[in-house]
Order: structure tokens, then sequence, then C-alpha cells
């Protein structure tokens, strides 16, 4: 064949050619969704509308269906009692209403009488209300004379008795006047201030986070365009999930609580997602130009990291139902909604956008960005900083460890306990009417024990109650009216509800009481919950842990690499602990942000903000991990897999990690205490993963074992799925 000949021959059918593009590969099954879904743009628009427009009908009922109380554990012996106060007493339970009136005269002045007779008929007007008892000297009348109690004895269920309080105190409190306070106040009205305290602080926190997460937004998108797909994403999935959650409480009671931590999940979630899509999304179309091939490609790597990231934050939220409280149980189903929702935007919604927008995503671009947007193989800052990690580890690595463990350390003197009545504000009516009870009746009054037993065990149980010096006095007993054969007695302890001692009186009054004696109240609700949440947060960390590092395994199908993840992410959040005893439990920095420490952290958060915490990180382990694999599985090299996991994926790391922060420390300088904890410790948690974990400890460890991270026995590799995150 002559020269001629052969510079006719064509080249081979495909192969890229000089000037001809790369032809397109082989998609997987979610780039193939994603190419579906670009090319079916009003179909998928049509769908969503329709979804969101469905249960968004419902989303306005969220505020005022979804349950108040639920802060319980199921099972123990003061729900016991509870529910036997309820059934056999006249409502007479840990949840009815106690009405303080408080006067500058003896209650039996005429005026003051009237006060209590117009209370009285306001509570017995409420269907809610079983039934009102009078004040009744030498019990519910104090020793001065000057302040008087009724009870409004529970006629319904922990939720509604809150929804009770939540309609009560105002018309209560509107009684007060000349010389005397009206004040509602037990564990139903505290919880109806509590949680009217903390969700108009965090709405308010949320609200001053908008401007600073769009801000950044910009920033990191690069254009106005691309910055508003993450709302896109986060309104579909709270219009949906808000209306899910109304369905839901219909099935089971679900906390209030649920919706915040849903919209906050659904906006860090939405902008992660979408930061490593439209990222991935620019780089793809600045190669080859073609939208729609473009999203297929972005869909086959960065979309399976994101459909794994939102299974990982799913099955992390999910060991929180091991915990028998209705309110954790509900939060965690809450969240779990919104990231479902959000996760499916992110995976059909957000691909049909993208392929409609094409170049057109960086319409509005800031300058530097706009040169940025046409870079192909990532950000070059990031990729040197990869470079320099990879050539000096120990200088790096060394330094973040120590911060790391030095944080960590605090952790072992880690104190736990429920909430005092110091969370809700000064001015609240469970607050004044609690100060009240105390001045007339002494410092034990608010939390008076319930003890229910047998009556012919009555006696006994009442003589135990009176030998013990850590009761202060022993209310006459009272026999069930129905005939069952029980008798409730009521003790006021020596010590404040929110003592510490108060838990040592109540285990041995269990140990010395009548064998069918049982121990119930307000406060010991809340010791049976701080008990049973200590029990169980091993086990939920254990499940989280464990179930984390298979996913990790399934998905990098390296087991080092996996370890590598899971322990580092316990690591960051070990330090994030730490830090939060330092602040909440030791008090450093109070006066900055403006509380009075309690002299612990409050009891739900060494399990629901691990959870939580551990989610997030996750997440950003995922998106590092699932590059570097991508890399690594294209080039064997695991220089260039460290290298390329950062230039990829270091820059959404950062911008995602400053858009939590900045939404989390705005909750740290609200108004009551548990919002603040929840912004310090998630705030510095999400802080120290971005900062110290992903951007530096991580890739240093995969620099330090080199090859050996990536390692698989054949064993297991014939038993894991073959699952790829590089394209084609």
């Amino acid at each position: 064949m002559s020269t001629a000949d052969r510079t006719r021959v064509p080249p081979q059918t495909g192969a890229p050619g000089p000037g001809r593009p790369e032809p397109p590969r082989p998609y997987g099954r979610l780039g193939r969704l994603g190419r579906w879904a670009s090319a079916h743009l009003r179909l998928v628009v049509v769908l969503w509308l329709a979804l969101v427009a469905g249960l968004g009908a419902f989303a306005p009922q969220v505020t005022s269906s979804l349950a108040g109380a639920g802060w319980q554990a199921n099972g123990s012996e003061s729900v016991k009692v509870r529910e036997l106060a309820d059934a056999h007493f006249g409502g007479n339970a840990s949840s009815a209403l106690q009405v303080v009136v408080a006067a500058d005269r003896p209650v039996t002045d005429p005026a003051v009488t009237s006060v209590i007779e117009r209370a009285g008929a306001l509570l017995a007007a409420d269907p809610r209300i079983e039934r009102v008892v009078p004040p009744e000297p030498g019990v519910t009348v104090s020793p001065d004379g000057r302040t008087a109690i009724l009870l409004a004895g529970a006629g319904a269920d922990t939720d509604d008795m809150v929804r009770a309080a939540d309609d009560l105190k105002g018309p209560l409190a509107a009684l007060s006047g000349d010389g005397v306070q009206v004040s509602a106040t037990g564990a139903s009205v505290l919880w109806s201030d509590f949680n009217a305290a903390n969700h108009d602080a965090m709405m308010k926190s949320e609200m001053l986070s908008w401007p600073v997460t769009l801000a950044i937004l910009v920033l990191a998108f690069g254009s106005l365009v691309a910055a508003g797909l993450p709302l896109l994403l986060t309104l579909a999935g709270l219009a949906a999930s808000a209306g899910a959650l109304v369905l839901l409480n219909h099935l089971t009671p679900t906390s209030v609580w649920a919706m915040n931590f849903a919209m906050m999940f659904a906006l860090a979630l939405g902008i992660d997602y979408a930061l490593f899509l439209v990222v991935r999304f620019r780089s793809a179309l600045a190669r080859h130009g073609d939208a729609r091939r473009a999203v297929g490609e972005t869909m086959d790597t960065a979309g399976k990291a994101v459909a794994l990231s939102g299974v990982t934050v799913l099955v992390s939220l999910s060991a929180v139902l091991l915990v028998p409280a209705p309110a954790f149980r509900s939060m965690a189903l809450g969240i779990m909604l919104a990231v479902t929702f959000v996760l499916a935007a992110t995976l059909t919604l957000l691909p049909a956008v993208l392929g409609r927008l094409g170049r057109r995503v960086n319409a509005g671009a800031l300058p530097r960005s706009r040169r940025a947007a046409g870079q192909p193989e990532g950000s070059a800052r990031f990729a040197a900083w990869g470079e320099r990690l990879w050539a000096h580890p120990l200088r790096y690595g060394v330094p973040a460890l120590l911060v790391l463990l030095a944080l960590a350390a605090p952790v072992i003197g880690l104190r736990t306990a429920m909430p005092s009545i110091t969370v809700v504000p000064e001015d609240s009516s469970a607050r004044t009417g609690y100060a009240a009870v105390q001045r007339a009746f002494g410092p034990g009054a608010p939390g008076a024990l319930q003890i229910v037993t047998p009556a012919g065990q009555a006696d006994a149980a009442a003589a135990v109650l009176r030998d013990s010096a850590a009761i202060a006095a022993v209310m006459p007993a009272q026999q069930a009216a129905d005939g069952s054969g029980f008798t409730m007695l009521q003790a006021v302890p020596a010590v404040d509800p929110s003592d510490p001692g108060l838990a040592a009186t109540v285990e041995q009054l269990r140990e010395r009481l009548p064998e069918q004696a049982l121990v119930g109240g307000a406060a010991v609700e809340n010791l049976d919950l701080q008990s049973m949440l200590d029990g169980k947060t091993p086990l939920v960390i254990g499940v989280v842990l464990a179930m984390g590092f298979v996913l990790l395994l399934l998905a990098l199908q390296a087991p080092l690499v996996a370890l590598l993840g899971t322990v580092t992410n316990l690591l960051a959040t070990a330090a994030a602990f730490g830090a939060a005893r330092l602040v909440f439990q030791d008090g450093h920095g109070a006066g900055l942000l403006g509380f009075e420490p309690q002299g612990f952290l409050d009891g739900w958060a060494p399990v629901f903000f691990f959870a939580m915490i551990f989610a997030i990180a996750m997440d950003y382990t995922v998106f590092l991990l699932s590059s570097a694999k991508e890399h690594h599985e294209r080039t064997g090299d695991p220089r260039r897999a460290v290298v390329g996991a950062l230039a990829h994926s270091g820059r959404v790391i950062f911008a995602a990690a400053a858009v939590m922060v900045a939404v989390f420390l705005t909750f740290a300088f609200s108004g009551p205490l548990p919002p603040k904890e929840m912004g310090i410790v998630l705030g510095l948690a999400v802080l120290l993963d971005a900062a110290l974990v992903r951007l530096v400890l991580l890739p240093v460890l995969l620099r330090l074992t080199g090859r050996a991270a990536w390692w698989s026995p054949a064993w297991l590799r014939r038993v894991l799925p073959d699952i790829r995150f590089s394209h084609g």
C-alpha cells in the first residue's frame, strides 16, 4: 500500500481524530436517568409541580397540627404513672395544668377569690380539661395564705394538653392585676413556652442567615443563575416534606421540631448537592459543549456520589429511631423526609433544568468565576493544595491531628441532663408560675413526685416517704374514684427539680418503696428520659459507625479507605462535643453568647446531634472519597487520586461548609439555650470536619497509606457490588 493509500484509510469508527471530539461513553443508570430528565423537562416539571402542589396543600397546617410534647421514655415507670393518673385520678397527671394565683393579700380576700373563680371557669370551659380542683387549705394554699394553686386535670393526651396550654396561658395571664398575678405552669405549659421560644428563635436565625447564605452561594457558584438552583431544590423539598409531615402526624404524633430540622437539612443538603453537581456539570460542559452529554456524565460520576451521600444521611438518622422517645423519632423522620425529597429533586429536577440551561448556567457570572467555569479539570487552587499535602503530609497532618485531639479531650468529662426551667424566658408563664410556687411552698414544690400504689400498700409507701430525709412534705393520700384499687401519694422533694440530687432520691425511693409502687411526676419523667438516653447513646453511636463503614465499604470497595473515612468522622464529632463541654458545661464564652451555664449539656445532644453531625460529615466524606476513587479508577495512581479529588471536590466542600457554618452560627446568637447549643455544636463540627479533616487530615492519610488505601482482597471484591464512579 502506497503512502497516498495509507493517508486515505479512514480512522476507526468512533475514534477521536484531529479536531474530532471524544465520542460519548456508555452511561450507567443515573447517567441515563439524567439524560432522560434533560430531554423531558416539561414532564419532569409537571410531575414535581403536581407533587409539591398535592403535598404543599397541607403545608400551612404544619405549625398548628404537629405535636408539642413527646419528650418521654416510652415504657418507663414514670410514663406508667402518668397513664394511671390519667385513667384513675381525674387527670391529676404530670400533663395537668397548674394555675398559680399569687396575691399581695390573703387569697380569701373577695377580689382574689373572684380571680380564682374566673380562672376556674376559664379552665372548666375547655374540653381538654378533665376537672378543675380548687385550692385546698393546707395542701394547695401556701402557709402564708397569699398563694393558691388550681389544678386542671388532663382530659386529653400530652400533645393536646400542650395545645391547651398554648390557648389558655394568655387568657389566664390577662386575669392578673390589682396586686394579683395569675400564671399557668406545669410540664405542659413548660413545653408550650419552650416550643414557642425556640421556634421563634430558630425562625429568626434562619431569616438572618438567608442574606449570608445567598452571598456565599453567589460567590461559590459564581453566577446568579447557578446560585438559584439550590433554592429550587430546597423549596421543592421543603414544600413536599412539610405536607408529608402533616400526613405523617395523622399516623403517629410528629414533633413540631421536625419541621425546623427538616428546613435546616433541606437547605444544607440542597446546597451541597447542587454545588457538587453544578461544578461537575460545568467541567463536563467545558470539555465537549454538549449539555445533555454533560448531564449524563455528571450524573454518572457526581450523581452516584450524591445518591450514596443521601442514602448515608438516611441511614445515619435512622439510628435515632432506636431511641423509644416520640419526639426524637419524629424529628428523625422529619429530617429523613426532607432528605428524601431533596435527593429525589437532585436526581431528577436538577439534571432536567441543567440540560435546558446549558451554558446559560453561567449567566450573570462574576468575572473570575466566568473564567473558572471554563476549566474542565477542576479548581487549580485546590489542585495545588493537594500537591502540597502530597509533598509534605506530616507538616500539615500532624498539627491538624493535634488540634482535633486537643478539642476532643474534654469530652471525657462531659455531663448531660435534661434542661431546667432556665431554658425558657424569665417572663414566660411557666417560669413565672414556677418561681411563685417555689417562693410559697419551697424549692422542691414544682417537682412534686407522684407515687401510685395498690391501696393495700399505701400506708407502707407513706411511711417510707415520711422517713426519707430527702422528702420535705407528703400530701394526703388520694383514692381512685373509679374503684380500681389504686392510691396516689404526692411527695415534695427537698431540692429543686433540676438539682442532681433528685435522681439519687428517686433511685432510693424505688429501692425502698413496696414492690408494686411506681414513682413518677414531671421531674421523674425527665430523669427517666435522661436515663434512657444515656443507655441508648452507645447503641446509636455504634450502629451509626457500623452502618457508615459498611456503606463506604460498599461504595469504595476498599476496607482501609472506608475505615479512614469513618474514624475521621468520629474524630471531628468528638472535637465538636469537647468544645461544647468547654462552652456550655464549663461556661467559657457564656458572657459573649449571652447565656447562663447549666453545668451540663442538654440530654438529647449526644444522641441526636451525633447522628446529625455524622450525617453531614459523611456527606463531605462521600464527596471527597468518591472523587478520589474516580481518579484512582482512571489512573491507578494514588497521588493523582488525592490531587484530583481535591481539585474536583475541595471547592465544593469549602463552599458548602461555609454556608452551613454561617447558618448554624446564627443559631448560636439566638435567645434560648437549646438553639445556641445546636448552633455551636453543629457549626463547630462542620468547620472542623471541612477545614481540618476533609481538606487536610483525610488527604494526608491517603498519602501515607498510598496504594494500601485502595487495596481490597479478591474474596471481598467478589462479594461486593461493582460500583464505579468514573464515567464509562
